[in-house]
């Protein structure tokens, strides 16, 4: 196995993934599976593989990643972040098409922590008049 690249890490609500890059020929393995092994949806694998597809890396680099915490969802905007971030930190002209493109940003929603005396978040129990 070739020496990493790069490592980076990217993160989405519970969701954390550590990216690592290296010279290859576009595989890409998450927790030990293949991509579409573990991601079932095929809208989850685009999300993942568009920083590639927008830089036209597609096939030059082997991306092995360890993702932990969070849903599929969740994990799959990880992974998308970890990738983008990775791709500048290797050629920084990347960075003002990733930039425009939306994928250097982190999103910063999560879930809204319970409330005492509530049900969820938000939701309380049903007002009896009498």
């Amino acid at each position: 196995m070739s020496a990493p690249i790069t490592q980076t890490t990217g993160r989405r609500k519970r969701a954390t993934a550590r990216v690592i890059f290296r010279e290859g020929s576009g595989t890409i393995t998450v927790n030990g599976k293949g991509i579409d092994e573990y991601f079932s949806s095929v809208a989850q694998t685009a999300e993942v593989t568009h920083p590639l597809r927008a830089t036209g890396k597609l096939e030059e680099y082997d991306i092995s990643a360890k993702i932990i915490g969070g849903g599929l969802s969740g994990q799959a905007g990880a992974l998308k972040l970890g990738i983008a971030r990775a791709l500048v930190e290797i050629n920084p002209d990347f960075r003002a098409k990733l930039k425009a493109e939306r994928m250097l940003t982190r999103d910063s929603r999560k879930k809204e922590s319970k409330k005492y005396g509530l049900k969820k978040a938000r939701k309380a129990s049903q007002y009896s008049k009498r």
